[in-house]
C-alpha cells in the first residue's frame, strides 16, 4: 500500500472499490487519527438490484421530519460525492467528539483535482470489485455512483 506521508494524509482512488467495504475502511482510517482524501466518487461501485438501490435512495430523499415545519432538518445528497461522504459520516460516532473530529479530517472529491494529480493514491485491497461472478455463479450487477447519482436527480457530469 503506497501512502502519502505529508500529515499522514492518505490519498485514496475511488474508481472500483465497493462503496461499503470502502467506506468502512476509510472510517476505521479516520479514526485512527489520520487524513483520507477520496478521489473518483462517481466511480465507485454499488452492488445489486437496480430497482431496490434506486427506491432506497429515493426513500431516503423523500422522508419527512415531523418534529418542526420551520426547519427541515433531515436531507440525503444527490451528488455522488455527497453519498459517499455521507455513507462514510453514518460510519462514524457523530455525537462523540471523537468522531466529529475524524469528520473534519475527510475530504471526497468526485474527480480528481489537479492539486491530486501527480499524487500517489492508494487501493484499498479487500474492497475492490475483482469478480464478474459471484462465488455461487451469479453474474454480480454492477453501477457506478455517479449513475445512482444520476438517476436520484443529481446534476452533476459524469
Amino acid at each position: 500500500m503506497m501512502v502519502l506521508e505529508k500529515e499522514d494524509e492518505i490519498v485514496v482512488d475511488g474508481s472500483g472499490h465497493r462503496l461499503g467495504r470502502m467506506a468502512s475502511r476509510i472510517a476505521k482510517m479516520l479514526l485512527g487519527g489520520k487524513k483520507v482524501v477520496v478521489l473518483n466518487a462517481k466511480d465507485v461501485i454499488i452492488t445489486g438490484n437496480k430497482s431496490a438501490i434506486l427506491e432506497r435512495y429515493n426513500r431516503l430523499i423523500n422522508r419527512t421530519w415531523y418534529s418542526s415545519l420551520s426547519k427541515v432538518q433531515v436531507w440525503f445528497p444527490r451528488r455522488s460525492d455527497r453519498i459517499l461522504w455521507y455513507t462514510i459520516a453514518r460510519m462514524l460516532p457523530r455525537k462523540k467528539a471523537k468522531g466529529r473530529e475524524a469528520l473534519k479530517r475527510l475530504k471526497v472529491y468526485s474527480g480528481t483535482p489537479e492539486k491530486y494529480r501527480n499524487v500517489q493514491k492508494v487501493k484499498i485491497e479487500d474492497a475492490l470489485h475483482k469478480r464478474e461472478v459471484s462465488r455461487s455463479g451469479k453474474i454480480i450487477r454492477i453501477y457506478r455512483l455517479g449513475e445512482i447519482a444520476k438517476l436520484i436527480g443529481s446534476k452533476e457530469k459524469i
